[in-house]
């Protein structure tokens, strides 16, 4: 069987990815410059091409050799550059150096003659002056030979049976002649009714459908030490749950089957909290904001707010602020983010919650990206097929490695400190612009 492949530029820890695959296409290649991202994208995909660096002055020839894949057609290629969205008068806004990403992602795009794209953003880039950068990606991929579908749409994962409000803008292009996709319809309402969806639509899950199962870290005191655990038991699953602990074959979708242990919970490193954090913590009513922390809390019939990434070391390491559970006086764990977000709990992510939170944070919830991805697939006139084959996970040492140690094992520089001022600010300064796309308050982002 050949499966259609794609290609992830801007990969992270493999959001995108995931919910390609699940669509039915092989990943052969993940571009992406932050190499604990990189380790984790190569153990939860392990035949995946891994390239650990930036795509300025990456070219498509490079990413084939790379790929193992020759001369055949690439089918899709998708990723979040990150943009500026800000033009000098008088310039084009891709014409400003912080904007070169986009201008590689496009260029990336045409060298591999890729018969479509997928560019996914922020909502930001779609209002006020921002629209005009909006124009000159639209501009560019016309003059490089592709058609971009208008009008563009602005998507929100809670729509798309995510229990999370998480709002992007995707952009499809197609190869001249090829057909445009369009763009898929919404499946779900929010649980917490504040999706613009048609009554007559199913309301999605919920916070409580998505972590009533899962173990509580408290009650392990080895997770302050690690962050899996073998629990005796867990709660009863609802179908959303279900299907995020891979009890069915539907629940893969057109996705490999990984080998893996689901008797572990993962990702799920305790966070030591005061008691007066905790008393806040647990006066604080479902669906409002702590007000000393300003940390939201779930309601455990809504949906989360969006979960948002924290910064590099480059910005300081400041830590996403994760929400507080709704249920327990505290906030919650990785492995309760990536459930909220839409992660299988075979996929794992950095063992640190700095790390792991960011990998979440920085991604595209992968139901969402499924939909999209469902939409190329059918322009593609493919009817996707289920592989046959299992795979298995990459060495847990990658889930366990710092900066350094994942510079190492991929065999690059690691990203300059700031206290590297002369020698490293080239390289600094390319870090921090590639990672504007992972900063949900910036323009641009995974």
């Amino acid at each position: 069987m050949t499966r259609p492949i794609g290609i992830d530029l801007f990969a992270g820890a493999g959001g995108m990815s995931l919910g390609f695959e699940q669509a039915g296409f092989d990943i052969v290649a993940a571009v992406e410059i932050d190499p604990v991202h990189c380790a984790v994208h190569k153990f939860n995909f392990p035949h995946c091409a891994v390239m650990p660096r930036s795509v300025v002055g990456l070219t498509g020839s490079e990413i084939r050799v790379a790929a193992g894949i020759g001369k055949r057609r690439v089918d899709v290629v998708f990723g979040g550059a990150p943009c500026q969205g800000f033009s000098m008068i008088g310039q084009r806004a891709l014409d400003d150096p912080r904007n070169s990403l986009v201008r590689d992602f496009l260029r990336i795009v045409s060298e591999l003659e890729a018969s479509y794209f997928v560019f996914e953003n922020v909502k930001g880039l779609t209002l006020g002056q921002h629209r005009k950068f909006l124009d000159e990606i639209v501009e560019t991929a016309d003059e490089l030979g592709y058609d971009v579908l208008s009008p563009w749409r602005v998507l929100d994962a809670a729509n798309f049976g995510v229990p999370q409000h998480r709002e992007r803008l995707f952009l499809y292009g197609a190869r001249r002649p090829k057909k445009l996709p369009g763009y898929p319809r919404q499946s779900t309402k929010a649980a917490d009714g504040r999706g613009k969806a048609s009554s007559s639509l199913p309301t999605g899950p919920s916070a409580f459908d998505a972590l009533s199962d899962l173990p509580d870290a408290e009650l392990f005191e080895v997770l302050n030490q690690t962050d899996e655990v073998r629990p005796d038991a867990w709660g009863s699953p609802s179908p959303y749950a279900s299907e995020l602990r891979c009890l069915t074959n539907e629940a893969w979708h057109y996705g490999y089957v990984r080998n893996w242990d689901p008797s572990l919970l993962t990702s799920s490193a305790r966070t030591s909290h005061t008691e007066i954090s905790q008393r806040r913590f647990a006066s604080t009513q479902g669906g409002d904001t702590e007000p000393v922390s300003r940390f939201y809390k779930l309601a455990a019939d809504g949906v989360s707010n969006t979960l948002r990434a924290g910064t590099d070391g480059a910005r300081g390491a400041f830590t996403s602020p994760r929400p507080i559970h709704y249920n327990y006086a505290r906030c919650v764990t990785v492995r309760e983010m990536a459930r909220l977000h839409g992660y299988p709990d075979w996929f794992r992510f950095n063992e640190t919650k700095w790390h792991g939170a960011r990998q979440i944070g920085n991604s595209v919830p992968p139901p969402l990206a499924r939909a999209v991805a469902e939409r190329v697939m059918s322009s593609l006139n493919i009817t996707p097929e289920r592989p046959f084959e299992t795979v298995g996970l990459g060495d847990a040492a990658l889930l366990r490695m710092n900066l350094t140690q994942a510079a190492e094992f991929f065999g690059i520089e690691a990203m300059p400190s700031k206290r590297d001022r002369k020698s490293g600010a080239t390289k600094r300064r390319q870090w921090e612009i590639e990672d504007t796309t992972r900063r949900v308050a910036g323009i641009g982002g995974r």
